[in-house]
């Protein structure tokens, strides 16, 4: 069995359960040593009493399977319990090479609606979660760059969603966390190249405690492997955490049943230029009231209308 990923270390967030779990045994299949880390909450809104369980029972499976695991119950939003989940990698097997983040929770509401606490407690697991690990993994790669004066090995996968391409109703706190992500994705890209280390984000559809009221309407087959489960997933993340690709930075790719799609960036579709020093009102209602007569109302990227996607 080829081991693209052996004798580097990883860390794999919210991996006590779904994706996250799928995600750490793919890379702990292809050979890597992983730090499973998992907060242990047994609510998928990030309520009730957190639990070393979730974390231990992953670790313990990758070490049933012949793997290399240790786990870690710490919650990456705080800060500083990020900070020790690196320095646990660190200590463990000497350095840290794939940060895959992926640790969230929902509390859906629509906007006017929604309470101050239920956007902030989405923002700060979902955006804070994925910098606070980000930061501390960047400075190691950074401190081992400038000691060995050349680039390192470092990838990062964050953790975005369809939500964000598409929009999503009754999780504006969601959708602006994981739109957040693409954003922190993509500047980490520039900011660490030089140091060797890649970032790219995904958009996964799965079926999960996460999801389970998406997908509810959509049951699993008799027979064979369910086209939403995590599995579809995990091989692009350990695709995107192997050497193979170095070349592949600042990306954000759609993944689901045995499909992977590449976005663009948005690109302009139309440009209008004032005919004086500059717009008016009536000029303005003259190019662009006609441009968007008769466009659905919730029109977003074009990618969406593409792929047909839907909120995940």
């Amino acid at each position: 069995m080829s081991q693209p990923l052996a004798g580097l270390c990883a860390i794999v967030t919210g991996a006590g359960r779904g994706l996250g779990r799928a995600e750490a045994l793919e890379l702990a299949r292809l050979g890597a040593a992983v730090v499973v880390n998992d907060h242990g909450r047994p609510g998928r809104d990030g309520s009730g009493a957190a639990s070393a369980g979730p974390a231990e029972r992953v670790a313990e499976e990758i070490r049933a399977a012949g793997g290399t695991a240790v786990p870690h119950s710490g919650d990456v939003a705080d800060f500083r319990q990020a900070g020790e989940l690196v320095r646990l990698a660190v200590e463990e097997f000497g350095k840290l090479d794939v940060l895959v983040n992926n640790a969230g929770i929902l509390r859906d509401r629509m906007v006017f609606s929604m309470t101050e606490d239920e956007w902030d407690a989405v923002i700060r697991v979902h955006l804070k979660g994925h910098f606070n690990t980000t930061r501390f993994a960047a400075a190691h790669w950074r401190e081992r760059s400038k000691a060995a004066g050349a680039a390192v090995y470092g990838r990062i996968v964050n953790t975005s969603s369809e939500a964000f391409v598409a929009g999503s109703a009754g999780q504006p706190n969601y959708a602006a966390a994981k739109g957040g992500i693409v954003g922190l994705t993509t500047s980490t890209a520039l900011a660490l190249a030089k140091y060797g280390v890649t970032a790219n984000a995904i958009c996964p559809r799965a079926r999960t405690r996460m999801t389970e009221d998406v997908f509810a309407g959509l049951r699993k087959p008799d027979e064979g492997l369910d086209p939403l489960a995590p599995e579809h997933v995990a091989p692009l993340v350990g695709y995107l955490a192997s050497p193979a690709a170095a070349g592949v930075n600042g990306q954000l790719l759609v993944v689901h049943g045995g499909m992977v799609a590449v976005l663009e960036r948005p690109r302009v579709r139309a440009k209008f230029d004032s005919k004086q020093e500059a717009f008016t009102y009536d000029e303005l209602d003259a190019l662009l009231t006609p441009h968007y007569a008769g466009r659905p109302a919730g029109e977003t990227f074009a990618a969406a209308e593409v792929l047909g996607l839907k909120r995940g």
